[in-house]
């Protein structure tokens, strides 16, 4: 009689085929997301934009051929500083792709005017001292915010434009004539 084997638990074998479909699948949640749903697969994606305060202008193509570019994205990192203070931060991706998705749904091709993008701690919190509509936790000083206006695109079909999207939050300010988008939580003001 041969000595009794430990008992082993045999765990099936993950196939290729099985792996790849799993892995598709994963990938297919995320294709889904509203957000990447409204951005046609293409090319290439590229943003105008001119900031207000510091007169600065840039046509920035950040993603081609499946992937973000780091030479593009560089260069929104550092248009999108804080113009107060020069300091940067990496700017969320998918805010870039929310500004695309955006401007292809109201059909312009016009610059996005930058009012305010990523702010320093220290710049949030003198703004706030200065005004209530600045958050403490504001999304701005993780850089996922932005304030913006689309050149030939009236505000409010925007802002609806915006909403619709269902991508993050969307703030109307028509007596300061920009929209607020961020990569929170939708929601909307």
């Amino acid at each position: 009689m041969a000595p009794s084997q430990p008992f082993l638990h045999h765990r099936p074998r993950l196939s290729r085929r099985r792996f790849v479909a799993g892995c598709a699948s994963i990938v297919g949640l995320f294709a889904t997301s509203p957000l990447l749903a409204a951005i046609p697969s293409q090319q290439s994606r590229t943003l105008a934009f001119s900031h207000t305060h510091t007169g600065e202008r840039e046509r920035v193509t950040y993603w081609r051929d499946g992937d973000y570019l780091a030479e593009g994205l560089g260069l929104l990192d550092r248009l999108l500083r804080d113009h107060r203070s020069g300091e940067r931060t990496q700017m969320d991706r998918s805010l870039f792709d929310m500004l695309y998705a955006l401007q292809l749904k109201v059909g312009e091709p016009g610059e996005f005017e930058i009012i305010s993008a990523y702010r320093s701690p220290k710049t949030n919190e003198m703004l706030r001292n200065k005004s209530r509509g600045v958050a403490k936790r504001s999304l701005h000083m993780q850089g996922k915010a932005i304030d913006i206006r689309l050149g030939g695109c009236d505000l409010k079909r925007l802002r609806d434009a915006a909403v619709a999207m269902k991508a993050g939050g969307v703030g109307f300010y028509p007596g300061s004539n920009f929209i607020h988008l961020d990569r929170g939580p939708f929601r909307h003001w």
